[in-house]
Protein backbone atom coordinates (compact mmCIF):
# COMPACT_ATOMS: atom_id res chain seq x y z
CA UNK A 1 0.00 0.00 0.00
CA UNK A 2 1.13 3.31 -1.28
CA UNK A 3 2.52 5.82 1.42
CA UNK A 4 1.27 9.43 2.06
CA UNK A 5 2.07 11.69 -0.47
CA UNK A 6 5.46 13.54 0.49
CA UNK A 7 5.05 17.28 2.14
CA UNK A 8 7.07 19.89 0.71
CA UNK A 9 7.91 22.01 3.69
CA UNK A 10 10.15 25.61 3.67
CA UNK A 11 11.46 26.81 7.07
CA UNK A 12 12.48 30.72 7.02
CA UNK A 13 15.22 30.94 9.34
CA UNK A 14 16.24 34.77 8.86
CA UNK A 15 14.97 36.37 12.40
CA UNK A 16 13.26 33.85 13.67
CA UNK A 17 14.62 32.35 17.52
CA UNK A 18 15.63 29.68 18.15
CA UNK A 19 12.30 28.71 20.40
CA UNK A 20 10.41 29.70 17.28
CA UNK A 21 12.04 27.38 14.92
CA UNK A 22 11.93 24.57 17.46
CA UNK A 23 8.20 25.16 17.28
CA UNK A 24 7.97 25.29 13.86
CA UNK A 25 9.89 21.94 13.75
CA UNK A 26 7.82 20.27 15.47
CA UNK A 27 4.51 21.65 14.14
CA UNK A 28 5.99 20.31 10.76
CA UNK A 29 6.89 16.78 12.32
CA UNK A 30 3.50 16.26 13.31
CA UNK A 31 1.92 17.13 9.91
CA UNK A 32 4.72 14.10 8.35
CA UNK A 33 3.64 11.77 11.39
CA UNK A 34 6.35 11.74 13.21
CA UNK A 35 5.34 11.79 17.16
CA UNK A 36 8.02 14.13 19.38
CA UNK A 37 8.97 12.78 23.13
CA UNK A 38 6.79 14.55 25.71
CA UNK A 39 9.65 16.01 27.40
CA UNK A 40 10.73 17.58 24.22
CA UNK A 41 7.42 19.46 23.85
CA UNK A 42 7.08 20.27 26.81
CA UNK A 43 10.63 22.14 26.52
CA UNK A 44 9.43 23.58 23.34
CA UNK A 45 5.66 25.05 23.69
CA UNK A 46 5.16 28.12 25.99
CA UNK A 47 3.07 31.21 25.93
CA UNK A 48 4.11 32.52 23.26
CA UNK A 49 4.04 29.62 20.83
CA UNK A 50 0.47 29.16 21.80
CA UNK A 51 -0.11 32.83 20.78
CA UNK A 52 -0.19 33.91 24.25
CA UNK A 53 2.28 36.95 25.62
CA UNK A 54 4.73 35.52 27.96
CA UNK A 55 4.59 37.74 31.54
CA UNK A 56 7.80 39.51 30.78
CA UNK A 57 6.15 40.88 27.85
CA UNK A 58 2.89 41.70 29.67
CA UNK A 59 5.13 43.63 32.30
CA UNK A 60 7.17 45.49 29.43
CA UNK A 61 3.41 46.57 27.80
CA UNK A 62 2.91 47.83 30.72
CA UNK A 63 5.95 49.44 32.56
CA UNK A 64 6.75 50.73 29.00
CA UNK A 65 3.26 52.46 28.31
CA UNK A 66 3.43 54.70 31.43
CA UNK A 67 4.53 58.19 30.74
CA UNK A 68 5.40 60.49 33.64
CA UNK A 69 1.82 62.33 33.20
CA UNK A 70 0.28 59.02 34.40
CA UNK A 71 2.28 59.12 37.16
CA UNK A 72 0.68 60.56 41.22
CA UNK A 73 3.21 63.22 42.35
CA UNK A 74 3.82 60.81 45.32
CA UNK A 75 5.51 58.86 43.27
CA UNK A 76 7.66 61.54 41.09
CA UNK A 77 9.15 63.03 44.81
CA UNK A 78 9.81 59.67 46.02
CA UNK A 79 11.71 58.87 43.26
CA UNK A 80 13.37 62.35 43.76
CA UNK A 81 14.35 61.80 46.89
CA UNK A 82 15.59 58.20 46.23
CA UNK A 83 18.79 60.30 44.23
CA UNK A 84 19.04 62.56 46.71
CA UNK A 85 19.14 59.72 49.62
CA UNK A 86 21.50 57.35 47.19
CA UNK A 87 23.70 60.18 46.69
CA UNK A 88 24.33 61.01 49.96
CA UNK A 89 24.65 57.38 51.03
CA UNK A 90 27.14 57.13 48.24
CA UNK A 91 29.02 59.35 49.97
CA UNK A 92 31.12 58.01 52.91
CA UNK A 93 30.65 54.22 50.55
CA UNK A 94 33.05 56.41 48.82
CA UNK A 95 36.04 56.35 51.30
CA UNK A 96 35.30 52.49 51.58
CA UNK A 97 37.34 50.15 50.29
CA UNK A 98 35.73 47.89 48.29
CA UNK A 99 34.29 50.46 46.60
CA UNK A 100 37.82 51.99 46.01
CA UNK A 101 39.03 48.69 44.49
CA UNK A 102 35.94 48.21 42.09
CA UNK A 103 36.32 51.90 41.09
CA UNK A 104 40.50 51.26 40.56
CA UNK A 105 40.04 48.65 38.40
CA UNK A 106 36.99 49.86 35.93
CA UNK A 107 39.18 53.22 35.61
CA UNK A 108 42.09 50.96 34.40
CA UNK A 109 39.88 49.43 31.84
CA UNK A 110 38.88 52.49 30.63
CA UNK A 111 36.47 52.52 27.56
CA UNK A 112 34.47 55.48 26.11
CA UNK A 113 33.59 58.09 28.50
CA UNK A 114 29.93 58.25 28.67
CA UNK A 115 28.90 58.64 32.22
CA UNK A 116 30.48 60.37 35.60
CA UNK A 117 31.90 58.49 38.26
CA UNK A 118 30.29 60.05 41.48
CA UNK A 119 32.87 62.06 43.54
CA UNK A 120 35.77 61.03 41.28
CA UNK A 121 35.60 62.91 38.02
CA UNK A 122 36.32 59.63 35.82
CA UNK A 123 33.99 59.22 32.84
CA UNK A 124 33.21 55.83 31.48
CA UNK A 125 31.25 53.53 29.91
CA UNK A 126 28.11 53.80 31.82
CA UNK A 127 27.52 49.97 32.36
CA UNK A 128 30.54 50.34 33.97
CA UNK A 129 29.65 53.72 36.05
CA UNK A 130 26.31 52.62 36.94
CA UNK A 131 28.35 49.30 38.68
CA UNK A 132 30.58 51.39 40.46
CA UNK A 133 28.03 54.24 41.63
CA UNK A 134 25.60 51.54 43.09
CA UNK A 135 28.79 50.09 45.05
CA UNK A 136 29.22 52.89 46.97
CA UNK A 137 25.93 54.15 48.04
CA UNK A 138 25.60 50.17 49.22
CA UNK A 139 28.88 49.78 50.78
CA UNK A 140 28.17 52.64 53.26
CA UNK A 141 24.90 50.66 54.21
CA UNK A 142 23.04 54.13 54.17
CA UNK A 143 20.75 53.71 51.40
CA UNK A 144 17.03 53.18 51.02
CA UNK A 145 15.27 49.84 51.60
CA UNK A 146 11.77 48.54 50.03
CA UNK A 147 9.27 47.38 53.52
CA UNK A 148 8.43 44.38 51.42
CA UNK A 149 11.17 42.97 49.95
CA UNK A 150 14.05 44.50 52.49
CA UNK A 151 15.79 45.45 49.22
CA UNK A 152 18.11 48.46 48.19
CA UNK A 153 15.73 49.04 44.23
CA UNK A 154 16.75 53.03 45.01
CA UNK A 155 20.93 52.68 44.96
CA UNK A 156 20.09 50.30 41.47
CA UNK A 157 17.98 52.80 39.97
CA UNK A 158 20.30 56.09 40.65
CA UNK A 159 22.87 54.37 39.45
CA UNK A 160 21.89 52.93 36.59
CA UNK A 161 19.25 56.02 35.96
CA UNK A 162 21.94 58.85 36.19
CA UNK A 163 24.80 56.93 34.15
CA UNK A 164 22.11 55.97 31.07
CA UNK A 165 20.57 59.47 31.25
CA UNK A 166 23.72 61.11 30.98
CA UNK A 167 24.50 59.33 28.07
CA UNK A 168 21.38 59.57 26.63
CA UNK A 169 20.56 63.09 27.34
CA UNK A 170 17.53 62.30 28.96
CA UNK A 171 15.10 65.04 30.70
CA UNK A 172 14.41 64.68 34.17
CA UNK A 173 11.11 63.67 33.70
CA UNK A 174 12.28 60.75 31.66
CA UNK A 175 14.76 59.74 34.21
CA UNK A 176 12.41 59.94 37.37
CA UNK A 177 9.62 57.95 35.41
CA UNK A 178 12.26 55.07 34.51
CA UNK A 179 12.94 55.34 38.07
CA UNK A 180 9.33 54.57 39.18
CA UNK A 181 8.68 51.55 36.67
CA UNK A 182 12.11 50.28 37.64
CA UNK A 183 10.82 50.54 41.23
CA UNK A 184 7.36 49.06 40.04
CA UNK A 185 9.39 45.99 38.27
CA UNK A 186 11.65 44.91 41.20
CA UNK A 187 8.66 45.09 43.75
CA UNK A 188 6.17 43.20 41.73
CA UNK A 189 9.01 40.51 40.77
CA UNK A 190 10.16 40.51 44.90
CA UNK A 191 6.20 39.45 45.12
CA UNK A 192 5.59 37.20 42.78
CA UNK A 193 9.09 35.21 44.45
CA UNK A 194 7.08 34.42 47.42
CA UNK A 195 10.41 35.21 49.95
CA UNK A 196 13.60 33.97 49.54
CA UNK A 197 15.86 32.62 51.93
CA UNK A 198 19.44 31.67 49.89
CA UNK A 199 19.63 34.18 47.40
CA UNK A 200 20.66 38.15 47.89
CA UNK A 201 17.67 40.63 47.30
CA UNK A 202 20.15 42.38 44.50
CA UNK A 203 18.61 38.86 42.47
CA UNK A 204 15.31 41.12 42.03
CA UNK A 205 16.95 44.87 42.58
CA UNK A 206 18.77 44.06 38.76
CA UNK A 207 15.35 44.14 37.20
CA UNK A 208 14.66 47.83 38.14
CA UNK A 209 17.90 48.62 36.60
CA UNK A 210 16.70 46.70 33.44
CA UNK A 211 13.34 48.16 33.25
CA UNK A 212 14.76 51.74 34.06
CA UNK A 213 17.98 51.12 31.41
CA UNK A 214 15.45 49.79 29.07
CA UNK A 215 13.35 52.92 29.54
CA UNK A 216 16.21 55.27 28.97
CA UNK A 217 17.16 53.68 25.66
CA UNK A 218 13.93 53.75 23.94
CA UNK A 219 13.51 49.82 23.70
CA UNK A 220 10.22 48.20 22.71
CA UNK A 221 7.94 46.77 24.52
CA UNK A 222 9.48 43.11 22.93
CA UNK A 223 13.08 44.22 23.75
CA UNK A 224 12.35 44.99 27.32
CA UNK A 225 10.89 41.89 27.50
CA UNK A 226 14.00 40.42 26.69
CA UNK A 227 16.04 42.31 28.45
CA UNK A 228 13.73 41.08 31.85
CA UNK A 229 14.50 37.58 30.10
CA UNK A 230 18.64 38.11 29.89
CA UNK A 231 18.41 40.01 33.30
CA UNK A 232 16.66 36.46 34.98
CA UNK A 233 19.89 33.94 33.51
CA UNK A 234 22.63 36.47 34.35
CA UNK A 235 21.45 37.90 37.61
CA UNK A 236 23.15 35.86 40.78
CA UNK A 237 23.91 36.37 44.53
CA UNK A 238 24.21 34.50 48.14
CA UNK A 239 22.57 36.05 50.84
CA UNK A 240 25.45 35.07 53.06
CA UNK A 241 26.98 37.10 51.25
CA UNK A 242 25.52 40.08 53.32
CA UNK A 243 28.20 39.23 55.93
CA UNK A 244 30.79 40.61 54.02
CA UNK A 245 31.89 42.91 50.83
CA UNK A 246 29.94 40.35 48.77
CA UNK A 247 26.92 42.63 49.86
CA UNK A 248 28.03 45.54 47.71
CA UNK A 249 29.50 43.16 45.10
CA UNK A 250 25.79 42.20 44.82
CA UNK A 251 24.98 46.00 44.07
CA UNK A 252 27.59 46.66 41.86
CA UNK A 253 26.53 43.22 39.89
CA UNK A 254 22.92 44.42 39.85
CA UNK A 255 23.45 47.72 37.96
CA UNK A 256 25.66 46.15 35.58
CA UNK A 257 23.19 43.44 34.76
CA UNK A 258 20.29 45.57 34.16
CA UNK A 259 22.46 48.13 32.20
CA UNK A 260 24.49 44.95 29.82
CA UNK A 261 21.07 43.28 29.61
CA UNK A 262 19.16 46.74 27.75
CA UNK A 263 22.32 47.15 25.99
CA UNK A 264 21.98 43.78 24.26
CA UNK A 265 18.37 43.56 24.15
CA UNK A 266 18.10 47.09 21.93
CA UNK A 267 20.96 45.38 19.48
CA UNK A 268 18.31 42.54 18.93
CA UNK A 269 19.84 40.02 21.70
CA UNK A 270 16.66 37.54 22.38
CA UNK A 271 16.35 35.13 25.13
CA UNK A 272 13.63 32.51 25.80
CA UNK A 273 10.28 34.70 25.80
CA UNK A 274 9.31 32.35 29.52
CA UNK A 275 12.45 32.94 30.98
CA UNK A 276 10.08 33.90 34.11
CA UNK A 277 7.59 31.82 34.45
CA UNK A 278 8.21 28.31 32.17
CA UNK A 279 9.71 24.75 34.35
CA UNK A 280 13.09 25.95 35.83
CA UNK A 281 12.50 29.66 34.75
CA UNK A 282 13.67 32.51 37.02
CA UNK A 283 10.60 32.52 39.49
CA UNK A 284 10.30 28.26 39.79
CA UNK A 285 14.09 28.19 40.86
CA UNK A 286 14.33 31.51 42.80
CA UNK A 287 10.86 30.91 44.22
CA UNK A 288 10.09 30.61 48.32
CA UNK A 289 7.11 28.32 48.65
CA UNK A 290 3.92 28.95 46.01
CA UNK A 291 4.96 31.28 43.70
CA UNK A 292 2.27 34.16 42.67
CA UNK A 293 2.83 34.88 38.99
CA UNK A 294 -0.11 36.82 38.43
CA UNK A 295 1.33 39.09 40.70
CA UNK A 296 3.59 40.75 38.21
CA UNK A 297 1.28 41.89 35.71
CA UNK A 298 -2.14 42.23 38.50
CA UNK A 299 -3.98 45.92 38.39
CA UNK A 300 -1.22 48.02 36.84
CA UNK A 301 -0.99 51.40 37.85
CA UNK A 302 -3.59 50.98 40.67
CA UNK A 303 -1.21 51.94 43.07
CA UNK A 304 3.02 52.62 43.16
CA UNK A 305 5.22 50.15 45.32
CA UNK A 306 7.66 53.41 45.49
CA UNK A 307 4.81 55.17 47.05
CA UNK A 308 3.44 52.66 49.43
CA UNK A 309 6.92 50.41 49.86
CA UNK A 310 9.41 52.73 50.30
CA UNK A 311 12.04 53.57 53.18
CA UNK A 312 14.49 55.52 53.35
CA UNK A 313 17.02 55.29 55.88
CA UNK A 314 17.49 58.22 58.20
CA UNK A 315 19.90 55.88 60.22
CA UNK A 316 22.71 53.59 59.14
CA UNK A 317 22.43 49.64 59.26
CA UNK A 318 20.60 47.16 58.03
CA UNK A 319 16.72 48.58 57.22
CA UNK A 320 14.69 45.45 59.07
CA UNK A 321 16.43 46.37 62.18
CA UNK A 322 15.05 49.58 61.99
CA UNK A 323 11.80 49.57 63.55
CA UNK A 324 13.11 47.56 66.30
CA UNK A 325 15.79 50.23 67.01
CA UNK A 326 13.38 52.92 66.81
CA UNK A 327 11.23 51.56 69.58
CA UNK A 328 14.15 50.91 71.61
CA UNK A 329 14.92 54.79 71.45
CA UNK A 330 11.16 55.55 72.46
CA UNK A 331 11.81 53.12 75.65
CA UNK A 332 15.11 54.18 76.38
CA UNK A 333 14.01 57.83 76.50
CA UNK A 334 10.92 57.18 78.65
CA UNK A 335 12.63 55.19 81.27
CA UNK A 336 15.15 57.75 81.30
CA UNK A 337 17.74 55.26 83.50
CA UNK A 338 21.33 55.63 83.24
CA UNK A 339 22.96 51.91 81.30
CA UNK A 340 23.97 51.09 84.43
CA UNK A 341 20.49 50.73 85.79
CA UNK A 342 19.18 48.19 82.97
CA UNK A 343 18.76 44.56 83.90
CA UNK A 344 17.24 43.52 80.18
CA UNK A 345 16.80 44.47 76.88
CA UNK A 346 13.76 42.06 75.70
CA UNK A 347 13.25 42.26 71.84
CA UNK A 348 10.01 40.31 69.89
CA UNK A 349 8.26 40.75 66.28
CA UNK A 350 7.40 38.59 63.39
CA UNK A 351 11.24 38.45 62.64
CA UNK A 352 12.79 38.81 65.76
CA UNK A 353 12.59 35.22 67.40
CA UNK A 354 15.89 33.93 67.80
CA UNK A 355 18.13 37.13 69.28
CA UNK A 356 20.46 36.80 71.93
CA UNK A 357 23.36 39.12 72.85
CA UNK A 358 27.13 38.45 71.74
CA UNK A 359 30.36 39.86 71.52
CA UNK A 360 30.95 43.78 70.65
CA UNK A 361 30.51 43.71 66.62
CA UNK A 362 34.71 43.88 65.10
CA UNK A 363 34.17 46.34 62.27
CA UNK A 364 30.99 47.94 60.28
CA UNK A 365 29.66 44.94 58.33
CA UNK A 366 29.23 43.20 61.14
CA UNK A 367 27.70 46.25 63.51
CA UNK A 368 25.41 47.03 60.36
CA UNK A 369 23.83 43.38 60.81
CA UNK A 370 23.75 43.29 64.37
CA UNK A 371 20.32 43.90 66.21
CA UNK A 372 21.90 43.75 69.70
CA UNK A 373 24.53 46.29 68.44
CA UNK A 374 21.50 48.59 67.43
CA UNK A 375 19.35 48.31 70.69
CA UNK A 376 22.32 48.47 72.95
CA UNK A 377 23.56 51.85 71.55
CA UNK A 378 20.05 53.21 71.51
CA UNK A 379 19.83 52.15 75.10
CA UNK A 380 23.03 53.54 75.83
CA UNK A 381 22.22 57.03 74.05
CA UNK A 382 18.66 57.02 73.61
CA UNK A 383 19.59 57.79 70.30
CA UNK A 384 21.09 55.69 66.93
CA UNK A 385 22.29 57.76 64.46
CA UNK A 386 24.81 58.20 61.70
CA UNK A 387 27.66 58.78 64.27
CA UNK A 388 27.37 54.82 64.91
CA UNK A 389 28.47 53.48 61.83
CA UNK A 390 32.07 54.96 63.21
CA UNK A 391 34.69 52.67 64.64
CA UNK A 392 34.60 54.78 67.55
CA UNK A 393 30.91 54.00 68.37
CA UNK A 394 31.49 50.23 67.08
CA UNK A 395 34.18 49.85 69.48
CA UNK A 396 33.22 51.47 72.60
CA UNK A 397 33.50 49.19 75.80
CA UNK A 398 30.17 50.90 77.05
CA UNK A 399 28.10 48.79 74.57
CA UNK A 400 29.53 45.26 76.20
CA UNK A 401 27.37 44.90 78.78
CA UNK A 402 24.28 46.23 77.10
CA UNK A 403 24.51 43.87 73.88
CA UNK A 404 24.49 40.84 76.56
CA UNK A 405 21.26 41.98 77.58
CA UNK A 406 20.25 41.98 74.76
CA UNK A 407 17.70 38.66 74.07
CA UNK A 408 14.53 37.65 72.69
CA UNK A 409 11.24 38.75 74.69
CA UNK A 410 10.22 35.00 76.37
CA UNK A 411 6.46 36.25 76.80
CA UNK A 412 6.09 38.78 73.76
CA UNK A 413 3.02 41.07 73.76
CA UNK A 414 -0.08 39.88 71.57
CA UNK A 415 0.95 42.92 69.16
CA UNK A 416 -0.55 42.71 65.56
CA UNK A 417 2.00 43.79 62.61
CA UNK A 418 1.28 45.22 58.91
CA UNK A 419 4.84 44.49 58.17
CA UNK A 420 7.25 41.50 58.92
CA UNK A 421 10.27 43.26 60.25
CA UNK A 422 8.22 45.54 63.01
CA UNK A 423 9.48 44.93 66.13
CA UNK A 424 8.47 45.84 69.92
CA UNK A 425 11.15 46.25 72.60
CA UNK A 426 10.70 46.34 76.38
CA UNK A 427 13.23 47.89 78.96
CA UNK A 428 14.03 46.29 82.17
CA UNK A 429 16.01 47.90 85.10
CA UNK A 430 16.91 46.72 87.73
CA UNK A 431 14.35 47.93 89.89
CA UNK A 432 11.91 46.03 87.48
CA UNK A 433 10.06 48.62 86.07
CA UNK A 434 9.64 48.01 82.56
CA UNK A 435 8.89 50.33 79.50
CA UNK A 436 7.61 48.68 76.19
CA UNK A 437 7.42 50.60 73.03
CA UNK A 438 6.20 49.18 69.71
CA UNK A 439 7.19 50.14 65.73
CA UNK A 440 5.60 48.45 62.62
CA UNK A 441 7.09 50.67 59.61
CA UNK A 442 10.37 53.11 60.57
CA UNK A 443 10.03 56.38 59.90
CA UNK A 444 10.29 58.17 56.54
CA UNK A 445 8.51 55.08 55.03
CA UNK A 446 5.25 54.76 52.56
CA UNK A 447 3.04 54.03 55.76
CA UNK A 448 3.92 56.90 57.71
CA UNK A 449 4.71 59.13 54.98
CA UNK A 450 8.17 60.45 53.74
CA UNK A 451 8.91 64.15 54.54
CA UNK A 452 11.86 66.13 52.71
CA UNK A 453 12.92 68.01 55.72
CA UNK A 454 14.17 64.25 56.64
CA UNK A 455 16.07 63.24 53.13
CA UNK A 456 17.68 66.93 53.27
CA UNK A 457 19.47 66.14 56.67
CA UNK A 458 20.45 63.08 55.86
CA UNK A 459 21.98 64.58 52.69
CA UNK A 460 23.77 67.20 54.27
CA UNK A 461 25.07 64.92 57.24
CA UNK A 462 26.50 62.74 54.90
CA UNK A 463 27.52 64.31 51.83
CA UNK A 464 30.64 66.23 53.20
CA UNK A 465 32.28 62.92 53.26
CA UNK A 466 31.78 63.21 49.22
CA UNK A 467 34.53 66.04 49.18
CA UNK A 468 32.89 68.14 47.01
CA UNK A 469 32.88 71.79 47.82
CA UNK A 470 29.96 72.98 50.55
CA UNK A 471 28.22 75.28 47.67
CA UNK A 472 28.61 72.48 44.94
CA UNK A 473 26.68 69.95 47.65
CA UNK A 474 24.03 72.38 47.88
CA UNK A 475 23.61 73.07 44.32
CA UNK A 476 23.32 69.56 43.59
CA UNK A 477 20.20 69.18 46.42
CA UNK A 478 18.31 72.14 44.60
CA UNK A 479 18.75 70.73 41.25
CA UNK A 480 17.18 67.20 42.87
CA UNK A 481 14.73 68.77 44.47
CA UNK A 482 13.51 70.09 40.89
CA UNK A 483 14.45 67.34 39.06
CA UNK A 484 11.28 66.61 37.12
CA UNK A 485 12.11 70.46 35.37
CA UNK A 486 15.53 69.44 34.14
CA UNK A 487 16.02 69.60 30.61
CA UNK A 488 18.86 67.15 30.79
CA UNK A 489 20.07 64.66 33.40
CA UNK A 490 23.99 66.03 32.65
CA UNK A 491 22.70 69.30 35.01
CA UNK A 492 22.97 66.85 37.85
CA UNK A 493 26.07 64.96 36.91
CA UNK A 494 27.90 67.70 35.79
CA UNK A 495 28.06 68.40 39.19
CA UNK A 496 29.17 65.54 40.91
CA UNK A 497 32.95 65.08 40.03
Amino acid sequence: MAGPPPVAVTIATAGVTRRRLLHTMLTTAAALGFTPRPALVGQALDDSAAGLPSLALRLARFLNSTRFDDLPPTAVEHAKMIVASTLASAAPGSRIRSAAIVRALAREQGGRPESTVWYDGARLPANQTARVNAMLSDAAASDDSDLRNVAHTGTTLTATGLALGERTGATGQALLAAMVTGYEAAGRIGEALGGRSAFHASVMVAFGGTVAAARLLGLTDEEMAHAIGLTATTMGGLAIGTNSWAREYHAGNAALTGVNAALAAGRGYTANDDMLEARRGFLNVFGAGDVDPSSLTRDPGREWDIVTHLAIKLVPGAHAFHPAVEAAVTAASEAAVSPDDVAGILVSGPRHGAVAGGALPRDLIEAIHSLPYFLASAVADRDFSWVHATPEKIASPDMARLIGLVESDPAPPPISYDWSWGGTVTIVTKSGARYTSTVDAPRASGPRGIEWSDVDAKYRALMPDSGLPAGRITQILDVVHRLDEVDDVSELTGLLN
